[in-house]
């Protein structure tokens, strides 16, 4: 009785112990790879828009620094230049 238990423990250890090792490292690679890649896809484009920012705001205190334009008009120019940014970070994420 004892002989055929460790043989039935055996039998079942040699037919799934391969099957549980491989499935699912193959899976959890493909995973994390594509994982990271849309986590650096978010951080570039985190860093367009936060560039476009900074760009906006530089283009506004220029702006209002010439005099002239009003002050309509200059923060026309500040919405123009974040919405560029907007649309260059839409295109990074896409890709």
């Amino acid at each position: 009785m004892l002989s055929t238990f460790r043989m039935a423990a055996l039998t079942l250890a040699f037919a799934v112990g391969p099957l549980a090792a491989l499935a699912p490292s193959d899976a959890q690679t493909q995973g994390s790879e594509r994982r990271e890649d849309r986590r650096g896809d978010r951080k570039d484009a985190r860093d367009t828009r936060q560039t476009g920012r900074q760009n906006a705001r530089d283009a506004k205190a220029d702006c209002k620094a010439g005099d002239e334009k009003t002050r309509a008009e200059c923060r026309k120019e500040k919405r123009d230049v974040k919405q560029d940014a907007r649309e260059s970070a839409r295109d990074i994420k896409k890709q």
